[in-house]
C-alpha cells in the first residue's frame, strides 16, 4: 500500500479548501448518517414525530385561516392540501436551519473540531441532511392526502428539486452564519426559536399568496420562503396554484445572498473555532 504524504505548508489549507471539501466527502457521509440515525434511533417515535408535527400544524392553520378567517384557497384546491403543500418546504427549512445552526457546539462535533483538521463547513452541511429525510416522509404523507382528495400530480412535479435547492441554500446560508456566530457568542442559540416562530407566521404557509396585495408582493418576496412555498404548491398541486415568477426570482436572489454571506462569515471565523470551543 502506498503511504500518503503529509505536507505542512503555510496557507495550504486556505488554497485547497474547496478541494478538501470534496476529498473529505466520506466524512460528510459519515456525519450525515450519524445525525440521521440518532434522530431515528427509536424508529417509531422519530417517524411519528416527523409526521405528527406538520399534520397538527396543517389542522390548526386550516381551522384558523380556512374556517375562521375564511381565507381563499388556490384554484379550488382543498384548503388542507394547500396548507400541507406549504408546510413541506417550511418544515424542511426549519429543521435544516435549526440543526445546522447548532451543529458546531453540539457534543461530538465540538470534540472533533478541537482534535483534527478538516473543512468545518462539512459539519453544518451534514447536519442539514436530516431535514431531507423528514421531507421524504412528509412527501409520502402529502401524496396520500392528495389521493384522498383525488388530486393527481402533474408534469410540474419535475421542477420540485429546483425549489428544494433554493430552500436548502437559504437554510444553509442562515445556518452557517448563525452557527459561526454561535461559537463565539453563545447567546445566538436563543435567536433560532424566535426566528423560526416568527418565520412560520410571516411566510405564506397557512394562507394563499394570492391574498397579498400586488403592490407588496415583491417586498414580501424578500423572504426566501415566499417563492419556495409558491413553487412547491405549483409543483405539488398540479399547477392549480399559480406561479409568480418575479417572486421566485427575488426569493432565489435572497437565498443566494444568504449562502454567500453565511459561507463568507463562516470562513472568516473558522480558524478560531478550535480555540473558542
Amino acid at each position: 500500500m502506498r503511504a500518503q504524504e503529509l505536507i505542512l505548508e503555510s496557507g495550504r489549507a486556505d488554497r485547497h479548501y474547496w478541494r478538501d471539501l470534496w476529498d473529505y466527502r466520506e466524512l460528510f457521509r459519515v456525519l450525515a448518517w450519524r445525525d440521521i440515525s440518532v434522530r431515528y434511533k427509536q424508529t417509531v417515535i422519530g417517524v411519528a414525530w416527523a409526521v405528527i408535527r406538520p399534520f397538527l400544524t396543517m389542522v390548526i392553520f386550516t381551522i384558523v385561516f380556512g374556517r375562521l378567517a375564511k381565507f381563499p384557497s388556490d384554484g379550488g384546491v382543498p384548503y388542507p392540501l394547500m396548507v400541507f403543500a406549504g408546510m413541506l418546504p417550511w418544515s424542511f427549512f426549519s429543521t435544516a436551519l435549526a440543526d445546522a445552526s447548532s451543529s458546531l457546539i453540539a457534543g461530538d462535533n465540538a470534540k472533533l473540531i478541537s482534535k483534527v483538521y478538516f473543512p468545518r463547513l462539512i459539519i453544518p452541511f451534514a447536519a442539514a441532511m436530516v431535514g431531507l429525510v423528514d421531507l421524504l416522509i412528509n412527501l409520502t404523507m402529502f401524496f396520500c392526502l392528495a389521493a384522498w382528495y383525488w388530486l393527481a400530480p402533474g408534469w410540474q412535479l419535475i421542477f420540485l428539486p429546483i425549489f428544494l435547492i433554493i430552500a436548502l441554500m437559504s437554510a444553509l446560508g442562515i445556518g452557517t452564519l448563525i452557527t459561526a456566530l454561535n461559537v463565539k457568542y453563545r447567546d445566538f442559540r436563543y435567536v433560532i426559536p424566535f426566528i423560526l416562530q416568527l418565520g412560520l407566521y410571516i411566510s405564506p404557509v397557512g394562507f394563499s399568496l394570492n391574498i397579498i396585495p400586488d403592490k407588496w408582493i415583491l417586498l414580501y418576496s424578500i423572504n426566501p420562503l415566499v417563492g419556495v412555498i409558491g413553487g412547491f404548491r405549483w409543483c405539488l398541486l398540479a399547477g392549480q396554484s399559480g406561479l409568480y415568477l418575479p417572486s421566485v426570482a427575488l426569493s432565489t436572489a435572497t437565498s443566494i445572498f444568504f449562502i454567500w454571506l453565511g459561507i463568507r462569515t463562516f470562513r472568516k471565523m473558522e480558524r478560531s473555532f478550535a480555540d473558542l470551543i
